[in-house]
């Protein structure tokens, strides 16, 4: 039967605890607000929906989640995802846009309703954290360029960014200097005070001072492009009109959106949680999510995530609960309710620029760094990754980065680390490559295969074995195998393993198991690979194995 706890991320209630929440909450709304309202300019959503995404959707992580400090609300990866396949579905920002964004985060909520009843949150782990790395990196350089014609106040028509480098470049005679100007002024203020007075609601002081002065200067009237008239008030109840086909064709987006989630907002929960010593729920929190989106999807909202940087600002700010969520989004209440006619005169060259220093930040050139110090090959994946989504597409990008995770990973296991172990003198043993020519002592082959087997690496097992008894130095008596990493044996290898030992035994080679785990000796059995092997031949110890060839006494390592 499925539990449902509520409120584990704000329980237990401690009023002094709570006021520091409070606070913390204040403190989240003033740096956030702004950043949602940017992030409309990703979704391709009028402003008001931003602040719709920190209103219901914060609620509802409060009420299902478990994590007392992963903040739900709008983010840059997912918003990329989906707006790059939706608006070749609709216009940008359009009636029908809105109505299949609905859609589409009802369907991730759906998704991620469904992880949760069969516990499918181990699918984040499919999705590699270098791969991760280089995708939101290419989502940076994606979004950044997006950015580019609001900035320099030309025309972009085109969706993808090779085009839009394009048309940027050929309407460089007619951008705008007076919004040029301005888009600099906004990155470089943000970035410098991100720099040198992290602490501050930087990009707050800059929204509310260029309203200011676009409302006293008149800058539209100057030719600055701003945001117009917004609608105030809460939003109301809705349920997306959409049709059967559009649904359907929205369902793939919906699945690189729930990837993305689970993978972002598993990872983040997790380190939250080891930093305080606390418990994590992972499947509460996919609940708490799928309800967050749910809510996001019935107020006309977009997907929502759990945001790594939001996260961070929250537990800076000195947040410990979901109370401070809740009090940020009582605060974004009274916005809708009171303030939303100012943002009609914010410029949308402001809006652009703060969505551009996002993305520089999601530019992860320190972790790909890391990654290539420690592993080329992997850099290289990273690299790609992130060269995909601007070259075609944030959908594809993520499915490229969870293919070449997978890739890699059955490479690796295609590939294992084999070796032919020889005794050092004070009773360990010594790994040495399994080539042609290797052996433990004469008559003897103790082989470790380092992965379990299936049918893509059991021939190479098999050949690996065949060239070691064919080229050893003496004739082979005994091939003993180390099984220590071999926990499985799919059906197709077991059937390579019945030919290769009865072929050894017909040669008067005799074979062994060593370190066998109570798992894989059923493998052996089920499969028939044991009575090839004959009574007594499969030993939980490699010491149990060695003794039965003869010298093991005088041979075991400290480890056996």
């Amino acid at each position: 039967m499925l539990s449902i706890p509520f409120l584990q991320g704000v329980l237990p209630f401690r009023p002094r605890e709570a006021l520091k929440d409070a606070l913390a909450g204040v403190t989240l709304a003033s740096m956030n607000i702004p950043q949602v309202l940017g992030y409309t300019r990703i979704a391709g959503t009028p402003i008001v929906t931003g602040l719709y995404t920190v209103l219901l959707p914060l609620v509802g992580f409060a009420l299902f989640g478990s994590s007392r400090h992963l903040v739900v609300a709008a983010d840059s990866a997912t918003a990329a995802i989906f707006s790059s396949a939706v608006s070749r579905m609709a216009p940008v920002a359009s009636e029908k846009y809105m109505a299949l964004v609905g859609m589409l985060t009802l369907l991730t909520a759906g998704l991620l309703l469904l992880a949760r009843i069969f516990k499918l949150g181990f699918l984040a782990d499919f999705l590699a954290r270098t791969a991760l790395v280089g995708f939101l990196t290419g989502v940076g350089i994606q979004v950044g360029v997006a950015m580019l014609g609001s900035m320099l106040g030309v025309d972009v028509q085109s969706h993808s960014t090779l085009g839009q480098i394009w048309e940027v470049g050929a309407a460089l005679s007619k951008l705008s200097p007076l919004t040029l100007g301005l888009s600099v002024f906004v990155v470089a203020v943000i970035l410098l005070g991100k720099w040198l007075v992290p602490k501050l609601p930087v990009p707050l002081v800059v929204v509310v001072g260029m309203i200011a002065a676009s409302a006293w200067l008149d800058l539209a009237g100057m030719g600055v492009a701003v945001v117009g008239p917004v609608p105030g008030g809460l939003p109301a109840l809705r349920w997306p009109d959409v049709t059967w086909r559009e649904t359907l064709d929205l369902l793939p987006v919906a699945g690189s959106c729930f990837v993305m989630i689970i993978a972002q907002s598993a990872a983040t929960s997790r380190v939250y949680g080891i930093k305080h010593h606390e418990r994590v729920d992972e499947n509460a929190d996919i609940l708490g999510i799928a309800a967050a989106n749910a809510g996001a999807a019935l107020t006309g909202a977009f997907v929502v995530n759990g945001s790594p940087t939001q996260t961070a600002m929250a537990d800076d700010a000195g947040a410990r609960s979901q109370f401070a969520q809740l009090v940020f989004a009582a605060i974004v209440a009274i916005v809708l309710i009171a303030l939303t006619g100012f943002l009609q005169y914010l410029p949308r060259c402001v809006l652009a620029g703060i969505v551009f220093t996002i993305a520089v930040g999601m530019i992860d050139v320190k972790g790909l760094k890391d990654i290539l110090s420690e592993s080329a090959g992997e850099f290289r994946l990273a690299l790609l990754t992130a060269a995909a989504v601007p070259c075609i597409g944030v959908e594809e990008g993520i499915l490229l980065a969870i293919a070449l995770s997978l890739v890699r990973h059955v490479r690796h296991s295609y590939r294992p680390h084999t070796m032919v172990l020889t005794p050092d003198p004070e009773g360990g043993w010594i790994s040495n490559p399994a080539e042609p020519g290797a052996q433990t002592r004469p008559g003897l082959i103790l082989y470790r295969f380092g992965a379990d087997l299936f049918y893509a690496n059991a021939d190479r097992f098999a050949d690996e074995a065949r060239a070691l008894v064919d080229h050893a130095p003496d004739p082979v008596e005994w091939f003993v195998v180390d099984a220590g990493a071999i926990t499985d044996i799919d059906y197709s290898a077991a059937r390579t393993l019945r030919d290769l030992f009865s072929e050894l035994t017909a040669k008067n080679i005799s074979v062994a198991f060593g370190r066998a785990e109570p798992s894989l000796r059923s493998d052996l059995e089920r499969h028939g690979v044991a009575a090839i092997l004959g009574e007594g031949r499969i030993y939980p110890s490699l010491h149990g194995a060695l003794a039965l060839v003869g010298g093991g006494e005088t041979q075991r390592p400290a480890s056996q």
